[in-house]
């Protein structure tokens, strides 16, 4: 039980984080021209700081699903799932206390454009944007965990990260985060949830879509030795 409380706090942790970096892309998406290319890039803070810290990510803790004993690794990941969600409300709730929201040019007018798209789109387009995001966040993440120089790492995280935002894909948690800040989350909390765990269905298949292929490959090679 204390393991299941430290992921729990980890995930809380990278929510947050992950909010953080959803704030400085709301805050640039439109301030000037470009200003969504500096904001995507920026939002690297956020899967930055949870991969140098160690802090507990659904999205990309899902890329190595099959890495791990299932049973209890899909209960890791509900608790994943859980408390990213608390921290990406947690963040948007303490914004929402402040004057970068509320106003005209407020990050939840942006974040409610935002939001409204997911809204009106389909089902299997959230699906498929959130395994195609997923398969960018897997390059990310496992690029700063296996690549042996210290430029590529951090390349990694970058190209990862901006490219799933500049692309339209969908990640679950910074979703958690604009559907909150914007308060659509609050307004719509039956529709809101269920669009957020088809994002994040996508997200686990896009994670594990490359590892398992290699691995399939891998097996393709030793049986024709």
């Amino acid at each position: 039980m204390k393991r299941i409380w430290g992921l729990f706090l980890y995930a809380i942790l990278a929510g947050f984080c992950i909010g953080l970096g959803g704030t400085v892309f709301l805050r640039l998406k439109d301030a000037f021209p470009g200003g969504n290319v500096v904001g995507a890039l920026l939002f690297t803070i956020g899967l930055f700081t949870v991969c140098t810290r160690g802090y507990a990510l659904f999205t990309g803790k899902a890329c190595y699903l099959f890495d791990n004993p299932l049973p209890h690794y899909l209960l890791d990941l509900v608790v994943f799932w859980v408390g990213n969600l608390l921290g990406a409300m947690l963040i948007a709730g303490l914004e929402n206390l402040t004057g970068i929201t509320g106003t005209e040019v407020g990050i939840n007018v942006t974040a409610a454009s935002l939001v409204e798209g997911k809204m009106n789109g389909t089902y299997l387009s959230l699906f498929v944007l959130g395994i195609l995001c997923n398969i960018c966040i897997f390059i990310a993440v496992n690029g700063y965990a296996k690549n042996p120089h210290e430029v590529g790492k951090y390349l990694a995280l970058f190209l990862g990260v901006s490219v799933f935002i500049l692309c339209g894909t969908e990640h679950s948690v910074a979703d958690m985060y604009y559907w909150s800040v914007s308060g659509v989350l609050y307004d719509q909390p039956g529709e809101s949830l269920l669009r957020i765990g088809i994002i994040s269905l996508g997200n686990v298949v896009g994670g594990v879509f490359l590892p398992l292929v290699e691995k399939w490959k891998a097996h393709l090679d030793q049986a024709a030795s």
